[in-house]
C-alpha cells in the first residue's frame, strides 16, 4: 500500500473536550489505512488553562487557525453534542470557506441534526455519519451523499429547508 497516496492533510475543527474523538477518528481511518494528517489545535492542559483565562489574545489564535487551516487541503469538523455551541467552530468553518477548502462535517456517535454549526449548514461539501467509507469519500468528494447522524442520506442542507429527511 502506498502511504504517499493515502495521506491526507486536514484540518479537524472541535471542541475541545471532544480531543479523545479526534483520535478516535484518525484511529478509525488508520485501520482503514488512510494516514491523517491534523493540523489541528489541541492544547496541553496548561495551554487550555491560559486559554480559558484569556491570556492569549483572540488575534493570536486567529493567525495560528489561519495558518493551520491553509495548509490542511480539507476541513473536517466533528459534529458532538456541543460543537454548534462554539464561536471557534462557527469562525474555523468561516474561515475554511474563504480559502475555498472543501468542508466535512462528520457525526460523532450519538450526535444529532440538532448539534450541527450554523456555518456548517451553510458551507458544507457534506456531512455523514461515523463510518470509515462515508468520512474518506467525503473527504476525498467521492460518492458520499449527504447523510443523516444513522447514514441514512438526506438532502443537502440548502434543499432541507423545503424537505424534511
Amino acid at each position: 500500500m502506498n502511504t504517499e497516496s493515502n495521506r491526507r492533510h486536514v484540518f479537524i475543527s472541535h471542541h475541545h473536550k471532544d480531543d479523545a474523538t479526534v483520535d478516535q477518528l484518525t484511529r478509525l481511518l488508520k485501520s482503514k489505512g488512510y494516514d491523517l494528517r491534523n493540523s489541528s489545535i489541541r492544547a496541553k492542559p496548561a495551554n487550555q488553562a491560559r486559554l480559558d483565562r484569556g491570556l492569549i489574545s483572540d488575534e493570536v489564535i486567529r493567525r495560528l487557525l489561519r495558518l493551520k487551516i491553509a495548509w490542511a487541503q480539507t476541513v473536517v469538523v466533528l459534529v458532538g453534542k456541543e460543537t454548534h455551541t462554539r464561536p471557534w467552530v462557527n469562525w474555523e468553518i468561516e474561515e475554511a470557506n474563504k480559502r475555498g477548502k472543501r468542508i466535512v462535517g462528520v457525526y460523532e456517535q450519538g450526535g444529532t441534526a440538532v448539534d450541527v454549526p450554523e456555518n456548517l449548514w451553510k458551507y458544507a461539501s457534506e456531512i455523514v455519519a461515523w463510518n470509515s467509507d462515508s468520512i474518506m469519500g467525503a473527504i476525498d468528494g467521492t460518492d458520499a451523499p449527504f447523510q443523516n447522524p444513522d447514514g441514512t442520506a438526506c438532502p443537502p442542507p440548502f434543499l432541507a429547508a423545503h424537505i424534511t429527511c
